[in-house]
């Protein structure tokens, strides 16, 4: 889609978040507290050991990429796919 609406001036990029600290995240911090026997607040911190940044990401940093990409500054960016994740994913 990327390279057919380029040429009118359309920019199409995928984000692809990691754990951005939303409700849902919770949801699953909780569920995977009930499953160990633990606190949700245990099954974070064992969460944020995975991510290099060392926490989830917050919804205004998500945000602010999503923003980026949609604004003049960025009509050179397209067909990119964005990760905000904290260095989750070890792959380019």
């Amino acid at each position: 889609l990327a390279i057919e609406v380029a040429a009118d001036g359309i920019t199409v990029n995928t984000l692809l978040p990691g754990r951005i600290d939303t409700p849902r995240i919770a949801q699953l911090d909780a569920a995977r507290a009930a499953q160990t026997g633990g606190a949700p607040a245990e099954a974070r911190a064992a969460s944020e050991k995975t991510i290099p940044v060392g926490r989830v990401g917050t919804p205004e940093e998500f945000g602010a990429v999503a923003a980026f990409l949609a604004s003049p500054v960025a009509s050179y960016v397209t067909g990119s796919l964005v990760r905000i994740d904290g260095g989750a994913v070890r792959a380019i």
